[in-house]
């Protein structure tokens, strides 16, 4: 289905945007008491960056950070997971890296506050930053959504698109639905509709596939309806998130499976994308089976989310397994095949 070139010298690179975390020390405390927080690198491209290199999968990365302290902490941090940084170039300006902090309320819920006014560094990335042998070197690339939200970053993108089609290599497209820099709903569904065409696999929540399509599928569109209208395209796997009830993952030779997660107790709602796709991708490049894949990669997000940070936090594949046996063994399996919704 999902087929990888073995003879290109790296697996994965992710593109887009490098941010900073910043979560609280005490958690399910309202944002008015805390007083002290702890520092990550974030943004889902690194995180997945990060999430697969973890798992021991040979990771790049493409994208544009702030040349300044922070600028050298992410790029340092990511390197010391191992992770080829010669692909992230500096702003030669005064632009800043993104930053979010988190808020968890008492029930479990989250709040995350994210800071991307003004001149954002990620959004600096341009079209002539791109390298085609870079991109000829990777068996896969990771596209986030939020990369598309203004130029010149945008322009990256497609460029990244197209060279990774014209050279055979797999493209995700991680819908990664941000509201800050975008301008309008038209805008959102007109590039993100473009991006996903180049798409092997696509993944976002129902929420993020709803303002996608919302200008070329009806409004009450299903999962298999939203999955089949992408095969018409290039996709061959769909995987919709539908938050705590889990996922919905439609493959074009019309198999599909319900992923349900493993129950854990949860500090955070932030990252457990991050952990499910980039587990899942390593999944498919060691050639492990799609359910064997989807397994890890719930398993992941559920580790994630139940750890204090989210790219620091991402398991390796002994902490993976050993979750997953012992989680296995007390909640039973977790995925499930699905028949055609009637």
């Amino acid at each position: 289905m999902i087929t990888f070139d073995s003879s290109r010298p790296i697996d994965v690179v992710p593109v887009g945007r490098i941010a900073i975390d910043f979560n609280p020390v005490n958690f399910n405390e309202p944002f008015t008491a805390c007083t002290t927080f702890n520092k990550y690198v974030g943004g889902s491209p690194a995180n997945t960056a990060a999430g697969l290199s973890h798992l021991g999968i040979k990771t790049g990365f493409i994208g544009k950070v702030s040349n300044d302290s922070l600028g050298d902490y992410v790029v340092g941090y990511l390197e010391e997971q191992g992770v080829d940084t010669s692909h992230i170039s500096r702003c030669k300006g005064d632009e800043t890296l993104g930053l979010a902090f988190t808020e968890t309320r008492a029930d479990g819920s989250t709040n995350l506050m994210m800071y991307r006014s003004g001149p954002v560094a990620d959004l600096q990335l341009s079209p002539d930053e791109i390298d085609e042998e870079y991109i000829k070197k990777a068996k896969c690339v990771v596209i986030s959504g939020t990369a598309l939200a203004a130029s010149p970053s945008r322009e990256a993108v497609f460029k990244v698109l197209e060279l990774a089609a014209k050279n055979q290599c797999v493209t995700v497209f991680d819908i990664d639905y941000r509201p800050q820099t975008w301008k309008s709903d038209d805008e959102i569904s007109i590039y993100y509709t473009l991006a996903a065409k180049y798409a092997d696999i696509i993944m976002g929540s129902r929420e993020e596939f709803d303002r996608m399509d919302s200008m070329v599928a009806s409004s009450d569109s299903d999962d298999w309806q939203t999955a089949s209208h992408w095969f018409k395209q290039r996709a061959k796997i769909v995987i919709i998130k539908h938050g705590k009830e889990g996922s919905r993952v439609y493959c074009s030779d019309n198999s599909a499976y319900q992923v349900k997660p493993f129950p854990v107790k949860a500090l955070k709602a932030t990252g457990g994308g991050d952990a499910y796709s980039s587990a899942f991708l390593a999944g498919l490049l060691k050639n492990f089976t799609i359910e064997q894949s989807l397994e890890m990669a719930t398993a992941s997000a559920s580790m994630v989310i139940a750890s204090p940070s989210c790219s620091s936090s991402m398991p390796d594949f002994k902490s993976l397994e050993s979750f997953i046996r012992e989680s296995r063994e007390a909640y039973g399996e977790v995925i499930s095949k699905i028949e055609k919704d009637k």
